[in-house]
């Protein structure tokens, strides 16, 4: 799922792109897409972009009020697999396309790479956009008290408490992943137990990681469009580098995995060479589950 470093730069170009540009036509692919019926998505034709927004890892289009009518915004959520493209002018709706958006300089593609359809666009009126907020606190310079309220308000692990939209704003799967490794702190040490000193730490590094992958996707980017935003990127630590060498310490990336969802982490620098019990292999391997780097490479040589 793209989060706040995707989401920021996909706003910054969006608003490059269209803002103050009038929207010439919507062609839906998938109606499923749609999840209101009032105002209309053709209400919004003819209007100028007044500007984009970011509630959570929603991004809203916000058109300029038309004399008489209601105030209109566009409100996309890309969940896992949708994903946003400008392509020429009139672009057909091919393959995964879901809706296009005309612009008389180009064409915004809503796209999901995924037959679940859990990409969402709502149309409502400015006064509904509040609904959208989960309520997740911003993570900002000189604020590590309002960061530490946030994160410490529920008993919960770091993963949990720093992809949970309604404590922390933006972060998800794969930022947290790398939050964690940088600051040297276990996926599911719980948040009440922490120190002052780890707070701040995990403070410092959520802040310079959010800001490194941002500026890293904003020199990619450039005067262009995000086309290529993915959870796995060459430059991370951690996360999607199950197996492969931790860069700080050459020890195996380990992963835990629950759901739909995998941590990743290394137990050296993040856990003091203690594996993390993954739920599937450790009710599987039961006794036999190694506890420890030096466990598991035994077992390997079993």
């Amino acid at each position: 799922m793209p989060e706040l470093p995707d989401i920021t730069v996909y706003v910054e170009r969006l608003a490059a792109k269209t803002v103050d540009r009038p929207l010439k036509a919507v062609r839906f692919k998938s109606p499923f897409v749609l999840r209101t019926v009032v105002p209309a998505p053709a209400d919004a034709v003819g209007r100028v972009v007044e500007r984009i927004e970011r509630i959570g890892k929603r991004i809203v289009l916000v058109f300029a009020r038309a004399t008489g009518e209601p105030d209109i915004c566009f409100v996309l959520h890309l969940m896992i697999a949708g994903r946003l493209r400008w392509k020429t002018p009139g672009a057909g709706l091919t393959g995964n396309g879901l809706v296009a958006f005309d612009f008389e300089d180009g064409t915004l593609l809503f796209t999901e790479a995924s037959k679940k359809k859990k990409a969402s666009l709502h149309v409502v009126t400015r006064d509904a956009l509040p609904h959208f907020d989960r309520g997740g606190h911003p993570v900002r310079p000189d604020d590590l008290d309002g960061f530490t309220a946030a994160l410490t308000r529920e008993n919960r692990t770091l993963k949990r408490a720093l992809t949970d939209p309604r404590l922390l704003d933006g972060i998800g799967n794969a930022y947290s992943d790398e939050i964690l490794h940088a600051a040297g702190l276990s996926p599911v040490k719980l948040t009440q137990r922490l120190s002052a000193e780890e707070i701040e730490r995990l403070y410092t590094h959520t802040l310079s990681t959010l800001a490194r992958f941002t500026a890293a996707i904003r020199a990619e980017v450039g005067d262009g469009f995000p086309d290529k935003v993915t959870a796995f990127r060459p430059d991370m630590q951690v996360h999607g580098r199950y197996g492969e060498p931790c860069l700080t310490c050459a020890q195996p990336i380990q992963r835990i995995r629950y759901a739909n969802r995998e941590t990743n982490y290394c137990a050296r620098c993040q856990n003091a060479d203690r594996l993390l019990a993954d739920r599937g292999l450790s009710r599987l391997l039961k006794k036999d589950w190694p506890k420890t780097l030096e466990d598991l490479e035994a077992l390997k040589q079993r």
